[in-house]
């Protein structure tokens, strides 16, 4: 199951880079995953400072 991202997200971009398949881009109020590309890995978790990704 994919990770998501909710309306906690303050788009400060600390997940992007922990991502390792590039699933994460600029929505148009926060940050989004692509659930096509995310492997359930849980890096863009242990990055977000507000615990805004989870799973899906």
């Amino acid at each position: 199951m994919a990770y998501k991202i909710t309306d906690a997200c303050l788009s400060c971009g600390a997940c992007i880079d922990e991502c390792p398949t590039e699933a994460i881009s600029q929505g148009d109020a926060t940050y989004v995953i692509d659930e096509d590309k995310c492997i359930d890995c849980g890096a863009c978790a242990g990055a977000c400072p507000v615990g805004a990704c989870e799973e899906a």
